[in-house]
C-alpha cells in the first residue's frame, strides 16, 4: 500500500535533491574550469607556433 512505500519514496526523493544540490554547482565549476583550460591551451599553442616561426627565421638567416 501507499503508506508502506511512501517513506522510502520520500527518502529517495530527498537523496536525489541533495545529490542535485551538490552536482549542479560541480558541473558549472567543471565547465568554467574546462573553458579556461581550453583558452590557455589555445594561447600556449599560438605562442609555441610564433616561437617556432621566429627560430625558423633565425636559422634561415644564419644558415
Amino acid at each position: 500500500s501507499l503508506a508502506v512505500v511512501a517513506p522510502g519514496i520520500a527518502e529517495a526523493l530527498f537523496a536525489t535533491a541533495i545529490g542535485l544540490f551538490a552536482a549542479i554547482p560541480a558541473v558549472i565549476a567543471y565547465n568554467a574550469f574546462s573553458q579556461r583550460l581550453n583558452r590557455l591551451e589555445s594561447r600556449l599553442g599560438r605562442f609555441a607556433d610564433g616561437l617556432h616561426a621566429m627560430f625558423s627565421r633565425e636559422l634561415e638567416v644564419e644558415g
